[in-house]
């Protein structure tokens, strides 16, 4: 999960500019001349009403770093560095970021920005800020890896920022910068949830100020009549908890929200063919693909075709991994499961996106794949439960159910076992299970590989969801050469994707699939689909 934060107010529509992470020289020189506000006075007197496909566990913007978790935060709090619908850095609260050596960048900050209190935006609120994460106890999804790199913070002024870095040349600021939400000094030494969920500690610089939050129910936001930025056009945002995919469609039908996330597949063509609704799409950042455990010796839920232990784990041979990748008919997913809404995935991160290797899906092939197994001394296969979310990605159990037949085909007898999200993240964190599904979104492959298949290290935030534990020190280094190549775009995006052909190659995941963005709204709104999937109500619109 991508986890990225905050977006300016965006340009009228023009043609995507090249995709590329900026470069540091390219990230000097950028101010609030880089978009254009609304007109004055385009508000309107009524509400946004959104279904949401995923749960929001907290209102803690720092808590757990979960798409549907971020995407809400964002409404509220900002960050230094926003991205537009295009995964492109572009400024938020920080004007400009630029290297003053190998170890030292400064920030300057936006002037005249208010908290939602009245108080004035700061260059200690933004220290307090990438302070916290490092605080925050049993966060079951941190935000250490983008603080991390940073050793020192200094505030020579009110409007300025200085980071000491622990890596030279760190060529990943803007994301890490773009991933942390900031607060005010006072809010960042609230160390628990209940002070978020309630509304108490609930005080951002965004374009929407926090009214209530109903666990597993909605979120109600009203409009920031103070906001620096281009007002929302609408006076409250209503975000309701559907993750039932019939009943989001049935919401939308009825009248009861304006605008649905994650259209459910079935429901695709009849609403395309409705003309009361209109339905927005584009290839998602997100990939979902399969983490296996690599670490233990006798991993849980593994056995013998008897449900005995195994007393051994397969997975830490590349063969093994290898013939799993070959198993899975990603085109059957495609076109069976997903009904044409997801395409291929042959990496950590989707095609357009900066470092995709440019390596075609892995072929089917059930045969090559039972040889493997063979080769590596499970020519009968063996015992395995599969993990997987029922409410997270777009047919996520049907996807799994549809995995663990392929796998079944090569030999490995595979059962499923899917839960809802919260207690799937909570118990796959703790590593509980062996085999298991996640989806993520990045704005670059060294920035995802980093997270996913880093070798997990507090001290430098690598591995934040390496659920499974893979390591590999050649892969490290890869990964570390990319995120300090600040040369050029160019020779950094060369460096990213020798990385991803690594990973790749040694199957440190088994990628499956990037899913596709879709929201279905009423006749009458407009918005632009977002790679990153997130429902922005600041950028909707009505025609």
């Amino acid at each position: 999960m991508t986890p990225t934060h905050a977006l300016p107010p965006q340009r009228p529509p023009r043609r995507p500019a090249r995709r590329a992470v900026l470069h540091a020289a390219t990230a000097l020189v950028l101010g609030s001349a880089a978009f254009t506000l609304l007109p004055a006075g385009a508000a309107h007197a009524e509400d946004l009403r959104i279904g949401l496909a995923a749960d929001v566990t907290s209102m803690d913007p720092h808590w757990n770093n979960s798409g549907p978790n971020n995407a809400i935060a964002l409404h509220v709090f900002e960050s230094l560095v926003f991205m537009d619908k295009n995964a492109r850095y572009i400024p938020g609260l920080a004007l400009s970021w630029k290297p003053v050596n190998a170890i030292t960048w400064e920030i300057k900050l936006r002037p005249n920005v208010k908290w939602h209190d009245g108080s004035p935006f700061t260059s200690e609120d933004v220290k307090a800020s990438l302070e916290r994460p490092e605080k925050l106890v049993n966060s079951p999804g941190s935000f250490t890896s983008y603080t991390k790199p940073i050793a020192r913070i200094d505030t020579p002024d009110p409007l300025t920022v200085r980071l000491t870095m622990s890596v030279p040349n760190y060529a990943n600021l803007a994301n890490d910068l773009n991933s942390v939400p900031i607060m005010p000094k006072k809010v960042a030494a609230t160390l628990t949830q209940a002070d978020f969920d309630s509304g108490k500690a609930m005080i951002g610089t965004g374009p929407f100020k926090f009214v209530r939050f109903a666990r597993g129910q909605e979120i109600v936001m009203e409009r920031n009549p103070n906001y620096w930025g281009p007002k929302p056009e609408w006076d409250r945002a209503i975000f309701r908890i559907i993750t039932d995919n019939g009943a989001r469609s049935s919401a939308l039908l009825a009248g009861d929200v304006d605008v649905i996330e994650s259209v459910p597949s079935a429901d695709v063509a009849k609403l395309k063919q409705n003309p009361k609704f209109k339905i927005e799409q584009q290839v998602s950042w997100r990939t979902i693909f399969w983490q296996m455990d690599q670490s233990r010796d006798n991993p849980p839920f593994v056995t013998d075709k008897a449900g005995k232990p195994l007393g051994k784990n397969p997975f830490k041979d590349a063969r093994v991994r290898a013939a799993i990748s070959k198993s899975l008919n990603r085109d059957a997913i495609i076109s069976r499961i997903m009904e044409g809404l997801a395409v291929p995935a042959s990496s950590i991160v989707s095609p357009q996106i900066f470092g995709h290797p440019g390596t075609k899906p892995e072929a089917y092939d059930p045969e090559g794949a039972k040889k493997l197994l063979a080769d590596a001394g499970y020519p009968d296969g063996f015992g395995l439960t599969l993990h997987a979310t029922n409410n997270r990605y777009l047919n996520d159990a049907a996807v799994a159910q549809a995995t663990a037949s392929m796998l079944t085909r090569i030999g490995i007898q595979t059962k499923v076992e899917t839960l809802p999200v919260a207690a799937y993240f909570t118990r796959a964190r703790q590593g509980e299970f062996a085999f298991q599904m996640l989806g993520w979104g990045s704005a670059a492959a060294d920035v995802a590989l980093r997270s996913i298949t880093g070798t997990p290290n507090p001290k430098t935030g690598y591995g934040t969801w390496n659920w499974g534990k893979y390591s590999n020190q050649q892969l490290d280094q890869l990964i570390e050469k990319s995120l300090t190549t600040v040369s050029s775009d160019k020779a950094r995006e060369e460096n990213a994707r020798i990385a991803a052909k690594f990973a790749l190659a040694d199957h440190a995941i088994i990628p499956s699939h990037s899913q596709l963005a879709m929201w279905a709204m009423k006749k009458g709104l407009k918005y632009e689909a977002r790679t990153d999937e997130w429902s922005l109500a600041q950028f909707f619109h009505k025609e």
